[in-house]
């Protein structure tokens, strides 16, 4: 799909300029920062229900809410936090979704304790998404084995509002997976990012 800019994109962002900035520049790009990685699993979280363009609208006002999404510091948050944030009109006041925020921040502390980053981990299961690859035109999945896989070792491990959907959006949105459709501009910028970033390491 052509774009008014004549950029082929991916039919999702539609013409909204917040949405194609999104896609152009963020979706499918490799991020191995843990305060965006942490970020992002929990704003996946937040859009269960709703449609990604009501969190991503949202989202300074998120980032405003949780301190940045340091997880170092939400992970401190009291119930005075909550009640803050239950009261904040400008982020989703859903209880169990920012009882779980607070939760995966201790969780996120844990990981990095025992796994060095939260990037270590999650990139860690890199060798195992092989299934763009395996895809069939244009079919991209809700879900994979590796989502079904990573969701249920976060579990294990205590987090909360990770389902195998959740962390598929996940894994789209941080570039462990290039979803970006065959004739996608921005596909081959994030294959070339992705493998940027492998060389690196």
């Amino acid at each position: 799909m052509f774009g008014d800019d004549g950029v082929a994109r991916c039919r999702w962002p539609g013409t909204a300029p917040d949405y194609i900035d999104y896609h152009d520049h963020e979706w499918g790009h490799p991020v191995v920062d843990d305060v965006r990685l942490f970020e992002k699993i929990c704003l996946e979280g937040f859009q269960s229900g709703l449609a990604w363009i009501t969190i991503l609208r949202k989202r300074e006002n998120f980032r405003a809410a949780f301190d940045g999404f340091d997880f170092q510091l939400v992970a401190a948050y009291d119930e005075e936090d909550v009640n803050r944030l239950l009261g904040d009109a400008g982020i989703v006041r859903h209880q169990g979704k920012i009882r779980s925020t607070i939760n995966n921040a201790a969780r996120a502390v844990e990981m990095v304790e025992s796994e060095g980053s939260l990037a270590s981990y999650f990139w860690g299961w890199e060798a195992t998404e092989d299934e763009v690859g395996q895809r069939e035109g244009f079919r991209v999945p809700a879900m994979t084995p590796t989502s079904a896989a990573i969701a249920k070792d976060l579990k294990k491990r205590g987090w909360s509002f990770v389902g195998p959907t959740t962390i598929y959006a996940f894994m789209q949105a941080m570039g462990l997976v290039n979803d970006h459709l065959p004739g996608c501009e921005a596909r081959s910028i994030c294959d070339e990012h992705r493998a940027s970033l492998r060389s690196s390491h």
